[in-house]
């Protein structure tokens, strides 16, 4: 048996989107990303398949080397509005920093992280759609989880995304954390 993988028809775009948000809601991130791959392979710009398809990887992060961190940022570099750019971005930094905090990496490495999609989410901020206020809904999530780290004083590394980094590569500043 021949294991080409079939095109859905744009017809049923639509349903197969259902099904995503489907799969995410029930810890299937594996099931969604097959679908978004599905969505793309007959729709390579869809914009909803590219935000779907970088949320499921992030999903299934797990702190270790084998996240795909590189992998999502190219994904949402492929969305065409800015504002979603830097959302998006703010939302890999964030997902990858909680990840890392799940397995016990230490706060130099959270820090930088959380900065880094803190940064995105302000700049999201600055060109949000009116009444969407989710950039600065995040930005206080990193806020508060930043509070959260029990080292008061803690170095900062380059947030640079590589899929085999498990560790920042270089010290940047020291800051103080505010209690």
């Amino acid at each position: 048996m021949e294991l080409k993988l079939k095109t859905i028809s744009k017809s049923g775009i639509e349903e197969a989107f259902s099904k995503v948000t489907l799969y995410r809601y029930l810890n299937e991130p594996e099931e969604a990303e097959s679908i978004c791959h599905d969505i793309l392979a007959i729709e390579p710009e869809n914009q909803e398949a590219l935000r779907m398809l970088g949320l499921a990887i992030t999903d299934q992060f797990n702190g270790e080397g084998t996240d795909r961190y590189a992998e999502v940022e190219g994904i949402f570099q492929q969305l065409t509005d800015p504002y979603e750019q830097h959302y998006y971005a703010g939302l890999l930094y964030e997902r990858r920093a909680k990840a890392q905090m799940r397995i016990g990496r230490p706060p130099n490495v959270l820090t930088g992280l959380f900065e880094e999609a803190m940064r995105h989410f302000e700049e999201a901020e600055k060109i949000h759609p009116p009444g969407n206020d989710d950039a600065v809904l995040r930005w206080n999530r990193c806020a508060r989880l930043l509070h959260t780290i029990p080292q008061a004083e803690v170095e900062h590394h380059d947030a640079s995304l590589h899929d085999d980094d498990t560790a920042p590569l270089q010290v940047v500043r020291r800051t103080r954390l505010a209690s």
